[in-house]
Formats: C-alpha cells, sequence, structure tokens
C-alpha cells in the first residue's frame, strides 16, 4: 500500500519536476489504510516539505505504526535535492525518535548531522551519532564512497556491522536507495529480524542491479 506525498517526474538519471499533495490529502490517506488494512510495517520516503513531514510522524504516532523504516530522502543518488530545508528539522527530531532504523545515504547523514561522512570510520560513527537522536538502529549507505568496493554500516543500540559488495559499474543507480528501503520494510513485515532484513535487501538490489541494470 503506498499514500502519496508528491509526483516526481524523474528518469533513470534525475528528477526534473515535483508537485506536492495537500497535507490534508495525505492523512486522508493515511487514515483510510489504517480502517482497512494497518501495514505490519511501513517506510517514509519523500516527505518533499515540513507540513507533509511533520504529518507523517502526527499519523505514526496516532496510529502506533511500526516497525518503521524512515529513508531520510533529502537529496536522490543523482544529486538533486528532495527535501526543503526547513524540513530537515522535522525529520531529525520527529521522525528519527520513531524509526526502528534510518537509512541515509552520505549527502543526507551530512545533513542530518550538520557535519560531512567521508570514511568507514566516519560512517559508523555517524550510524552511533543516528542512533544517540532517538533512532532504534541506522544503516548508513557507503555508495558515494569512491571504489571497486562499496561497504554499508548498520549500527544499532548494541553492535556495528558491516556489508562489503562489489560496485556494480555501468548501470544506473538512482532509485536504489528507495529499493533498498522498501525492500527492508518487507522483510521487517514479515517477520523477520532487522540486521537480516538489511542483508536481504542488499542482497536484493544486487540483485535488481546485475540482473536488469535498473532498480525500479
Amino acid at each position: 500500500m503506498a499514500a502519496l506525498t508528491a509526483l516526481t517526474a524523474q528518469n533513470s538519471h534525475s528528477v526534473s519536476a515535483v508537485h506536492v499533495v495537500p497535507p490534508d490529502f495525505l492523512r486522508e490517506q493515511l487514515r483510510m489504510l489504517q480502517e482497512d488494512t494497518p501495514p505490519h510495517a511501513l517506510k517514509t520516503g519523500m516527505l518533499a516539505n515540513a507540513e507533509l513531514a511533520a504529518t507523517a510522524a502526527d499519523c505514526i504516532e496516532e496510529f502506533r505504526w511500526w516497525p518503521l523504516v524512515v529513508d531520510p530522502v533529502m537529496i536522490a543518488t543523482s544529486g538533486d535535492r528532495l527535501l526543503t530545508p526547513e524540513s530537515e528539522s522535522v525529520i531529525r527530531d520527529r521522525l528519527l525518535p520513531l524509526a526502528t532504523v534510518v537509512t541515509p545515504n552520505l549527502d543526507e547523514t551530512a545533513v542530518l548531522l550538520g557535519r560531512p561522512v567521508r570514511t568507514i570510520r566516519e560512517m559508523e560513527q555517524a550510524g552511533e551519532a543516528l542512533v544517540e537522536a532517538g533512532a532504534g538502529a541506522a544503516l548508513v549507505k557507503g555508495g558515494h564512497l569512491e571504489g571497486a568496493r562499496i561497504t554499508d554500516v548498520l549500527v544499532t543500540r548494541s553492535s556495528t556491522r558491516r556489508f562489503e559488495h562489489d560496485r556494480v559499474d555501468g548501470v544506473s543507480t538512482h532509485g536504489t536507495g528507495c529499493t533498498l528501503s522498501s525492500a527492508i520494510a518487507a522483510n521487517l513485515a514479515r517477520g523477520v529480524v532487522l540486521e537480516e532484513a538489511v542483508a536481504v535487501g542488499i542482497g536484493y538490489v544486487e540483485g535488481v542491479l546485475l540482473g536488469r541494470g535498473m532498480a525500479r
């Protein structure tokens, strides 16, 4: 089930336009979902502005929806900005404390923490800081670091784990972050524990890139 927050004009390389829905319409979508088919797990994606982000947080709290994957869609893989600057504090203050896991890329991690993240060790420290800020866990994605191997870092309140895999060259990776967070949420809905849900999600995205050339 999907609740629309914004319509985007985009292709595998970039986003050219965004049309945002009114917050009251988002609330009504979520109310109807709660009335009929409450989710076993959910994820947030592109929330576009502060009003929509606050509405999503209000409904998640009101309906007691959990587990929650927060994909802080601020900056796309292509570099396009997908969230207004005033919305950043809403994501940080309202949604992070509700998250079972937050899944930022390095640019989004830098926005959330107010500092650049350039190394794997800094990714681990950033994950720890996001957990300290209230998230249940943080998956800091390392695709923006250079190199033939990609390292993603999962930090929970009790452990840190690195997921290493080969970079898939020659294909578009636009949309892979959304695909990954969706795969994690889908596995959490099946009752899979978080670390395994992350591992399966990363493997799924890698398989999509190797098999089809683009995540959709």
